[in-house]
């Protein structure tokens, strides 16, 4: 799917034991070997999840890091075999400092890893005693498992095949922050986020946090995979949900069931070519500079062989009626204002438009009739026009002549048969043949009435073609069809 712009990211909530690394281990590998079996490219896990969020002063003991380590060194091994790229959270000693890291993994190998920087110590919150900020990191590589690692939050991992398939990393309490590290991220090129985070439940956190993602993936154009610490978490001062959450461009894509008391894995297929397209034609994006470069480091996402995602049949109309009527009031205000403004902003009290007695013109004519009620003008100064041609049912026409009479508007009946059949004599066009000649003539000389008649009352046509028609290629008196003979 990558060749069509698809790219699977997963978010994992795995069972728990705090302080337990070889079980927490073995979770992350089974979480891992079911990735790589749903074809997920790229894997987060929350914040510290392979020691728990909520040991406390247990990260001082020497005891809990060495098994990170030894454990680490596990996943690594079974990694070996797996093409999927995980992101797994662990504390990491350096130079006398703990920092709260993310590492980023693939077959055997740590591809970077990621200090968070904003560390909260207030309310709930005391990881100051325990951890430091990415400010404080003194180097940019560090060995690790015998590996040199780069270490930093300038590190954006970017496909070796398409580069619009690149991600950024940050933890938790830098997504809260006033400017978090995703945005020189997004800056610098990454089209994901991935943040690992350890939320917990307060009421109405939950919504807070989904706008916050959601915000934040439209913000950046982007697409932002987050997740967090489940119910396992120690619960000594809080609880937390596992909630997790993929989004882009602002529409969340899928979300977790929270407070579940087993692992739970959510997968969606990122449009990365969208997002790239997105960034491309909004030439305000890169208004604002970065304020550091970044150090690429090129990986081989694994790509997926179908496409796991649900696209709506009706994308623009809401399933749910409050707001579908919500949404369609919007609408017919917008085109009514538009409309009065030109109106106003042009002297003239009249307009002319044609009535098929379908539902497009229909909408034009409420349209026309709500800006006169806006500017208190009389319908009277509507002109509405039906003009029946070769097709025309009974049933249209009523419906047309009845709608004008309804809204006390002047009504005119104008036949266009007999021009459009002269107009064929004139250019020697068969009227049995059904060809784009034969529609356009008809189209054009109804056009015609209506521009005629606006300059006879000193008025404007509305036009009654809408996006719709234009995505079908239906474009009213210009459309392009192939010939029919009858």
């Amino acid at each position: 799917m990558k060749k069509y712009g698809f790219v699977r990211v997963g978010a994992s909530v795995p069972k728990l034991v705090v302080a337990d690394c070889l079980y927490n281990r073995q979770e992350i590998v089974q979480e891992m070997k079911k990735a790589e079996q749903e074809e997920v490219g790229i894997l987060t896990f929350p914040e510290l999840s392979l020691t728990g969020y909520t040991c406390g002063d247990l990260f001082f003991q020497r005891n809990l890091l060495t098994d990170v380590l030894e454990q680490l060194k596990v996943i690594l091994a079974a990694s070996e075999k797996l093409r999927v790229i995980t992101i797994l959270g662990i504390p990491l000693s350096i130079d006398n400092q703990l920092f709260n890291c993310a590492l980023v993994i693939q077959n055997g190998k740590i591809l970077g890893a990621v200090p968070k920087t904003y560390i909260p110590n207030y309310n709930e919150f005391y990881e100051q005693r325990w951890f430091s900020s990415s400010l404080d990191l003194t180097r940019k590589e560090v060995e690790l498992l015998g590996q040199m690692v780069p270490i930093g939050t300038d590190l954006i991992f970017r496909d070796k095949e398409y580069s619009e398939i690149s991600f950024g990393i940050e933890i938790c309490e830098d997504l809260w922050s006033v400017l978090p590290p995703s945005q020189d991220l997004a800056l610098n090129g990454a089209h994901l986020l991935f943040n690992l985070s350890s939320s917990n439940e307060l009421i109405g956190k939950y919504q807070y946090r989904r706008n916050l993602v959601s915000n934040q993936s439209s913000k950046l154009i982007s697409g932002y995979i987050y997740t967090s610490s489940g119910v396992f978490e120690s619960s000594s001062d809080v609880v937390f949900s596992g909630h997790a959450l993929i989004a882009e461009n602002g529409a969340i894509l899928t979300e977790s069931k929270r407070f579940q008391f087993d692992s739970e894995m959510l997968i969606a297929d990122i449009d990365f070519f969208k997002l790239h397209t997105l960034r491309l034609k909004d030439i305000s994006y890169m208004g604002i500079h970065p304020s550091k470069s970044c150090r690429e480091i090129v990986v081989d996402v694994l790509d997926s062989s179908t496409l796991r995602r649900d696209f709506e049949r009706f994308p623009f109309v809401p399933h749910d009626l409050a707001k579908r009527t919500e949404r369609c009031h919007e609408i017919f205000q917008i085109q009514a204002c538009g409309l009065a403004k030109r109106l106003h902003h042009i002297h003239t009290e009249k307009t002319v438009i044609g009535i098929s007695g379908g539902l497009d013109s229909t909408l034009a004519f409420l349209v026309i009739v709500e800006a006169y009620k806006k500017l208190g003008l009389s319908t009277k100064n509507i002109v509405a026009i039906t003009m029946p041609g070769f097709g025309t049912t009974k049933r249209t026409l009523d419906n047309a002549l009845k709608l004008m009479k309804a809204y006390d508007v002047e009504v005119r009946e104008i036949s266009i048969v007999e021009a459009s059949l002269l107009h064929m004599k004139d250019i020697g066009h068969d009227p049995k043949v059904y060809d784009v000649a034969y529609e356009n003539i008809q189209a054009r000389e109804r056009t015609q009435i209506l521009m005629d008649v606006a300059n006879e009352v000193g008025g404007i046509v509305v036009g009654t073609g809408d996006l719709s028609e234009l995505a079908l290629g239906w474009c009213t008196y210009n459309k392009f069809k192939h010939t029919v003979h009858v």
